[in-house]
């Protein structure tokens, strides 16, 4: 995916201010063996470019200067309320150098799992993204769940799925195995059970005879 931007001779809050009001977003682009460097960016384009899932888990071509750099979405910050990109921090990418970034998982045959179809269970996506380690080249737009053998009450771990090639989960918390899904049996109605003592149906009663 690519995109355009222009390098950025003001700095400070009040020239980002100028820029946002003439339909502009300040961004910053660092990494590498280069210093960071200020650009700026057309805002529709880059709105509507960040509402796709891929814009955020691709390496991007950013055309700078009459030169392309390679570069990750590493920070997007939004207004508030309102639906303005407010500052965009990309990060060179480096063919030698491996990067950590997120990745969408995209879980797939939940349907057509055993627990769905027999069991009428429901299926809980407990991660939708994962934290991963990767070279530029190796690096998925997003990471396959395949759900088409879950059973009802079965939990999904990490480790029951297969990784792409040359790409590493990256833990936090020592958590090597994360719950990726889970399939809920929906509890039914509880049936009530009427215990009664034996005799003690209707009309079985023998009335006591009255002491003489």
């Amino acid at each position: 995916m690519k995109f355009t931007a222009t390098l950025r001779s003001d700095q400070g809050t009040s020239a980002s201010r100028r820029l946002r009001r003439a339909g502009r977003v300040p961004a910053i682009v660092y990494g590498g063996s280069t210093d960071p460097v200020s650009i700026e960016l057309d805002h529709n384009e880059m709105y509507h470019a960040l509402r796709k899932e891929e814009f955020h888990s691709s390496i991007l071509s950013m055309d700078l200067a009459g030169k392309s750099e390679q570069v990750l979405v590493r920070a997007v910050q939004w207004h508030p309320y309102k639906q303005l990109v407010l500052h965009v921090d990309f990060l060179r990418v480096e063919a030698t150098q491996a990067i950590h970034t997120k990745v969408p998982l995209r879980f797939l045959n939940g349907d057509a799992s055993p627990a769905v179809k027999l069991s009428s269970a429901m299926i809980s996506h407990v991660l939708t993204e994962l934290e991963i380690s990767c070279l530029p080249a190796d690096l998925p737009q997003s990471i396959d769940v395949d759900l088409g053998e879950l059973t009802a009450g079965a939990t999904l771990y990490l480790a029951d799925i297969e990784l792409p090639k040359g790409v590493e989960y990256v833990g936090r918390g020592g958590d090597v195995n994360p719950v990726l899904a889970v399939a809920l049996v929906k509890a039914g109605p509880e049936e009530e059970v009427e215990e009664k003592a034996p005799g003690a149906e209707a009309g079985d009663a023998t009335p006591e005879k009255p002491a003489e």
